[in-house]
């Protein structure tokens, strides 16, 4: 509303003063905070969290299943058990001598009396003399992974030189070790395929429940002109909002449970319950791969939220459109 004032002719008298309108700033179509789209950013972090877990406990297990599989699978063991007039230290020193003859096999370690006792203090106790027991000695030897001998051969060889000893390739529990990781991590993806499926499901009919709230919006927006595309992009830029918040919630909330895991874990080294832990589910620190792996779930969650919501606007665009052609109904129609 513009203000008319007649000038003031007289010499010397002020200019006018020109009054400027001021345009109260417009509020957000959509509400930028209502009852559905806090509900819909708790779902969002909700599932965003459980699906973060999943992925980054389905890379730890495959992460502790490859390093069993490696630790095992690059090491043989040579096991000497005493007899009588039987000089230990020397067939323990011919054996590694004769294994490292063979191609593949890199180093050889002979197990002292000392660190023998220690594997069998869990069963014997401490202070164990192994002198006055028929224990076996061990040696260890490293073989190449990628070119590793012929364990037939040196089998062969052995117990030509040295009828006591037994070579152990660890073939046995390989294999058990390698169809035991494979099924673990197949039931990890298929934990992590469910968990997807149900967020998936979830974050739409959140946001499908989320937006039959805000039916009435569309409507007035569409029955006063407002093109389509315009309504859409609206209501896109609404729920974009609502899951990035969500979903960066969630991730991050997953990224700092593996963090403090890991700090706990590491805190509590050379613990018994660090060491239980660690054996059972290895190291709880899941690398760039598993944060890039939460990162991009927290992108597919708000893409697959925004793009829910667009297909929901523009079909209820098109009901109400189908409404508004057919004469007969008027279900949907706001009251005259």
């Amino acid at each position: 509303m513009s203000e008319h004032r007649q000038a003031d002719t007289r010499p010397g008298a002020p200019a006018e003063r020109r009054i400027e309108m001021k345009v109260r700033p417009t509020g957000p179509i959509v509400p930028s905070t209502n009852v559905s789209g806090k509900a819909l950013m708790a779902v969002i972090a909700i599932m965003s969290f459980l699906a973060c877990l999943t992925l980054g406990a389905v890379g730890m297990v495959r992460a502790t299943a490859q390093s069993w599989q490696s630790q095992i699978s690059r090491e043989v063991t040579i096991q000497i058990k005493p007899a009588e007039g039987l000089d230990m230290e020397k067939a323990l020193a011919d054996a590694r001598d004769l294994a490292l003859t063979f191609s593949g096999a890199l180093t050889g370690t002979i197990m002292d009396r000392d660190s023998t006792a220690r594997l069998l203090e869990p069963w014997l106790g401490e202070g164990l003399d192994i002198s006055e027991l028929p224990v076996p000695r061990l040696v260890i030897i490293t073989i190449d992974e990628n070119n590793p001998p012929d364990f037939n051969a040196m089998r062969t060889a052995l117990k030509e030189t040295i009828p006591q000893s037994f070579l152990d390739d660890h073939r046995t529990w390989v294999d058990r070790l390698v169809a035991m990781a494979n099924t673990t991590a197949l039931i990890g993806t298929g934990v992590l395929v469910l968990v997807c499926s149900a967020m998936v499901l979830t974050v739409i009919f959140a946001t499908r429940g989320a937006l039959s709230g805000n039916r009435h919006i569309v409507e007035v927006l569409h029955f006063v002109g407002a093109e389509a595309s315009f309504v859409a992009a609206e209501f896109q830029k609404h729920f974009l909002k609502i899951s990035l918040k969500g979903a960066g919630a969630g991730g991050l909330a997953a990224a700092l449970a593996f963090i403090g895991a890991s700090y706990w874990q590491s805190s509590r080294l050379a613990t018994p319950e660090s060491d239980q832990t660690n054996a059972l589910f290895g190291s709880f620190t899941i690398g760039w791969t598993g944060y890039a792996g939460i990162f991009a779930i927290m992108l597919v969650i708000a893409l697959l939220t925004t793009v829910t919501a667009r297909i929901t606007v523009m079909r209820t665009i098109r009901e109400i459109d189908q409404i508004r052609s057919d004469p007969a109904r008027t279900d949907g129609l706001p009251p005259a």
